[in-house]
């Protein structure tokens, strides 16, 4: 028989990357999805070889997209994170720089008209029930790609997608700080345990003997730290009631340290198993949050902030991210975050369709 077709298309999404599909073109039952989506990246094996995906976390990221019944959303954006070398697929956590090519994807689709030379997209991210805005270029009702904005962990320069972020605070865990503590002590580790965007447990970079400013590469190869940050990780899972986190990628990891080239604060973001090679957009919001909020493990290491809206200017390995943060914070209500944007890019690298074995799913 045959294998089975599925369209889609091939987006670099920020600093991430993998295919985006139209929902109605994939099985509804979550078990068979799965299994689509594991033989679509080619997980199971380090470098993907009898998939797409590219062999680390980054580029085994799936986008699927319909069109909202929400009146407030245009599109639905349902992320699933596809296991590299494990066949696993967490729908937990959503992807900010996948969100980056969600509006261009949904216009390209036909999903939704663009409206202009500028088409907002109003988008749920389904996962988190967060919503966001993405502003997306699109001069004689064409989604344009060429342009002068850049990225640090991207090479070029493409055309900006501007991402709003909305309804952020306590989308997975129901508050700030789901532990009710600015910050927790496990295994003699101090943490904050944060859900702005992601659900977090950070902590800073020298109460686990690093400087903060290693390589993702070197951090990778540091396998007495993951033997050491991943039990307190769990048990931040469960503290933030998050479960049994074993098999989850969230909560993720972040490390701070003070910023060595002139930015707010400097950070390394973790998938949780591995070290993003720059930073997660939904991790950078909720890095910067925590940067701004009194008493939480940052204390101490923040640069200059002046003020609200405050640009955050968070240092990771490959340069910087820049997140513009709407906030306030006082004594009866601590941190409170209206809004978080960031300019992003995001280019279509390829369309067609997929091929996946009767055996794993024979299609409509």
């Amino acid at each position: 028989m045959t294998q089975t077709a599925i369209p889609y298309l091939f987006y670099r999404g920020g600093s991430s990357r993998g295919p985006y599909f139209n929902r109605k073109d994939l099985p509804e039952d979550r078990d068979t999805l799965s299994e689509v989506l594991m033989t679509v990246v080619g997980a199971g094996h380090s470098r993907n070889i009898d998939g797409i995906g590219g062999g680390i976390d980054v580029t085994t990221k799936v986008a699927m997209l319909s069109k909202s019944e929400d009146p407030e959303c245009d599109i639905d954006y349902f992320f699933a994170q596809v296991g590299v070398t494990e066949r696993m697929v967490d729908y937990r956590p959503t992807c900010g720089n996948m969100l980056t090519g969600v509006g261009p994807a949904a216009i390209e689709m036909g999903l939704m008209p663009a409206t202009g030379d500028v088409t907002r997209v109003r988008i749920k991210a389904v996962n988190t029930g967060a919503r966001v805005e993405a502003i997306v270029q699109t001069p004689g009702g064409k989604v344009e790609y060429e342009g002068d904005a850049s990225i640090d962990g991207v090479p070029g320069a493409s055309a900006p997608v501007g991402l709003n972020f909305l309804d952020v605070v306590g989308s997975s865990c129901g508050s700030l700080l789901p532990t009710g503590n600015l910050r927790d002590v496990i295994d003699g580790i101090e943490v904050t345990c944060m859900d702005v965007a992601m659900p977090m447990m950070i902590a800073r970079a020298d109460a686990f003997g690093l400087t903060g400013y290693e390589t993702a590469a070197e951090l990778d190869a540091n396998r007495a730290f993951f033997e050491r940050v991943e039990p307190i990780r769990i048990e931040a899972g469960r503290r933030m009631g998050l479960g049994d986190v074993t098999k989850s990628v969230t909560p993720k990891i972040g490390l701070l340290s003070p910023a060595r080239h002139g930015g707010t604060i400097s950070a390394r973001y973790f998938m949780p198993w591995t070290c993003h090679p720059t930073m997660a957009v939904t991790g950078s919001q909720c890095l910067a949050s925590c940067a701004l909020t009194p008493g939480t493990v940052a204390d101490g290491l923040v640069g200059q902030v002046d003020g609200s809206p405050a640009l955050m200017r968070i240092e990771h390995p490959a340069g910087e991210i820049l997140v513009t943060v709407d906030y306030s914070v006082d004594d009866e209500n601590g941190f409170q975050l209206r809004s978080a944007g960031l300019i992003r890019t995001a280019r279509l690298i390829a369309r067609g369709e997929l091929m996946v074995p009767p055996s794993v799913w024979k299609g409509f």
